[in-house]
């Protein structure tokens, strides 16, 4: 297989930050913060003050910024301390060890002082400053900075960060899926451009975030694979997701990723009703003699109506088409009921990849999936993660780390036949040697009786 074109573009989001994004913030103490950036507005950060949303749009992400009078001061990337002979085995931090009194601070900040300021004559006036080693006076601007900075940085709103500050802000809207849960749920489901896919998604829009991101949205350009004399094409791909609401789903985590409109083209939605194949939708009447149509507005919500209904069926004949490459599930009804209403739509050798933040709820799964025919390896495994601090001379494990990212059932649909043997009884059955004379004299051992009844060449 080679690739005669390879100039395909996903661009699941804009590279800078633009008006009407929400966007995350880090803020002095390490916090992470949502804002909505519109134009022409003010941005009100609590104790950091506020500024010009205007000052942010078109920036690009990463940077960090200072308020100055609602202005932004853009702030140089600081270096990493080095490594030097000092300890601080002769430090002894007492009570006059830092001469300058909270109520002068108070005055200071009152005054106007920057906080650069503040942090400086703090430095100046520290008894042992000079002792500490420099890893040591890193740490201690730091605290500083968290207490008396108006900076921040934004944050590219990757998956990653955003799964990382809804598990920071709120782990249980998100069912327990840490960022290695859902890249661990993204793999075993084979999520890739151009393919198509069933999720129900309860942990606020993470999972189809995660699906929408990795599919790629619209591509631009193309990539065109030769495989012999045939090519085909990668295009963007499906996702129907079933859940609770009539209307489409609002997923808060959808809102911070920012995505364009084509990388959320390929997304769908049904409730439970409409995903059964044997309920009947209640839909409004569309078709109104023209007599009875009054006015253009009843004319234009009469075709509204109609767009929505057809958009509906649509969705139920595709659903009801199966051949869908994977089914995603992070729900918190009863999983095994809605396999088995969902898996008739899979392909075979489709991924069925279910989390829950509860292993009982997957080992009873499980049990009831390896007494199917229907399901190949049907395995539960526990995702476990270890942070690590990666400085020089500085790497080591982190003090604290999360209990559980939850569990995760993984499995393969394949077609249950009746009719298929086992393997064993196709081998082929090992060839008994027979011996004969040509009429040249000569022996021929053969292993079958077309071989036994060659002639030699010499004697023909």
């Amino acid at each position: 297989m080679s690739a005669s074109t390879s100039t395909a573009e996903f661009n699941t989001r804009a590279s800078s930050v633009q008006s009407g994004n929400t966007i995350l913030l880090r803020l002095p103490n390490g916090d992470p913060k949502a804002v909505k950036i519109d134009k022409d507005c003010t941005i009100s950060l609590g104790r950091l003050g506020s500024f010009y949303a205007n000052e942010l749009i078109n920036e690009p992400f990463g940077r960090t910024y200072d308020i100055i009078d609602k202005k932004l001061t853009l702030i140089p990337p600081r270096s990493l301390a080095e490594d030097t002979d000092a300890t601080n085995e002769y430090i002894n931090d007492g009570q006059f060890v830092q001469p300058l009194t909270l109520e002068e601070i108070q005055a200071l900040k009152q005054s106007g002082a920057h906080a650069s300021e503040i942090i400086k004559m703090q430095i100046e006036q520290h008894a042992n400053y000079s002792l500490k080693t420099e890893y040591s006076k890193e740490k201690y601007k730091k605290r500083k900075e968290a207490k008396y900075s108006k900076s921040f940085t934004t944050i590219e709103p990757t998956l990653f960060n955003v799964c990382e500050y809804w598990f920071k802000k709120d782990q249980t809207r998100i069912r327990d899926i840490r960022v290695d849960t859902l890249s661990q749920i993204l793999n075993m489901a084979n999520i890739r451009p151009g393919g198509r896919y069933l999720a129900v998604d309860d942990a606020s829009g993470l999972l189809v975030s995660g699906i929408l991101e990795r599919m790629g949205g619209k591509a631009i350009g193309i990539i065109l694979f030769q495989l012999t004399h045939s090519s085909f094409l990668v295009g963007s791909g499906r996702l129907i997701t079933i859940g609770n609401s009539d209307s489409p789903p609002a997923y808060p985590v959808m809102v911070n990723m920012n995505f364009t409109a084509e990388t959320v083209a390929p997304l769908s939605s049904l409730n439970w009703a409409t995903a059964d194949q044997s309920h009947t939708p209640l839909v409004p009447p569309v078709d109104v003699a023209p007599d009875q149509i009054k006015s253009e507005r009843q004319k234009s919500r009469l075709n509204k109506r109609k767009a929505a209904t057809d958009l509906l069926f649509s969705i139920r004949d595709e659903l009801f088409a199966g051949e869908f490459d994977a089914l995603v599930m992070a729900s918190e009804y009863e999983p095994f009921s809605i396999v088995e209403k969902l898996v008739p739509y899979l392909a075979g050798s489709a991924s069925i990849v279910v989390q829950s933040p509860y292993g009982q709820i997957l080992s009873e799964l499980h049990s009831k999936l390896r007494a199917l025919p229907g399901y190949l390896c049907p395995s539960v495994t526990e995702v476990w993660l270890r942070r690590y601090q990666v400085l020089p001379g500085r790497t080591h494990p982190t003090m604290n780390t999360s209990g559980t990212g939850g569990f995760i059932l993984h499995a393969i649909k394949i077609y249950d036949d009746e009719n298929a043997n086992a393997i064993t009884s196709f081998r082929r059955q090992k060839p008994t040697a027979t011996s004969s004379f040509s009429s040249s004299g000569k022996i021929i051992i053969a292993s079958d009786t077309l071989d036994a009844s060659m002639e030699d060449a010499d004697g023909s």
